[in-house]
């Protein structure tokens, strides 16, 4: 669902909220939150695109969501899943101004927010929760996206924030983690993708 400006200016300003994580917030989560809540939530589709696991030259890539209807409009379809998996976090109506603050520096470059429902691995009651999510009119956002070219680009990007490929593997443990069906096919092609490129060059260089 998405929000106008005034919402977006006053979520969480005057009340606790939750917040979904989706990429490196499931294993790197947010600061002071109080509870955590592996979950899904549905509609969106995980899709890379550039940012900051590698340099302004030579960006790398890191998960987004968008909106399945504008997925099923792509060429390059890789399987999806109905159910996009990872972890709700509280955050108390004290820690509101400094968590937000946070995730502007670490979300908002590129991102939009939105609402919608989370579904706790519990089956317990849907969650209203905060998500940043990326939109194709986005610089960052990248057109078709061979895999295997796709895999290549992890596995040689480096950044500020670390290795690229470094990042791949812990979305694929984390999301593993969460639950026993909380995996993502695409993700696991990836990092499949990766090794065995990692492989054939380790052959090559050993040949050598």
């Amino acid at each position: 669902m998405a929000v106008h400006q005034k919402q977006i200016e006053e979520f969480g300003s005057n009340d606790d909220f939750w917040l979904f994580g989706y990429g490196s917030l499931i294993w790197k989560p947010p600061p002071h939150f109080d509870q955590r809540v592996p979950g899904y939530i549905e509609g969106y589709v995980r899709r890379f695109w550039q940012d900051h696991r590698g340099t302004p030259e030579a960006p790398g890539r890191v998960v987004t969501l968008i909106d399945r209807a504008h997925w099923d409009t792509l060429s390059d379809h890789h399987e999806p899943t109905e159910r996009v998996w990872g972890a709700a976090y509280h955050i108390p109506a004290a820690k509101v101004p400094e968590v937000r603050e946070y995730l502007d520096i670490r979300e908002i470059n590129g991102y939009s927010i939105q609402f919608t429902p989370f579904h706790p691995a519990s089956d317990s009651k849907p969650i209203r929760c905060l998500v940043y999510i990326g939109l194709p009119e986005n610089p960052q956002f990248l057109g078709p996206q061979d895999p295997n070219a796709l895999a290549r680009k992890i596995l040689q990007s480096r950044g500020p924030s670390g290795e690229n490929r470094e990042y791949l593997f812990n979305l694929e443990e984390a999301l593993l983690g969460l639950s026993e069906e909380s995996g993502d096919k695409h993700i696991s092609d990836l990092v499949a993708r990766c090794k065995k490129l990692e492989a054939e060059r380790k052959s090559a260089s050993g040949s050598k």
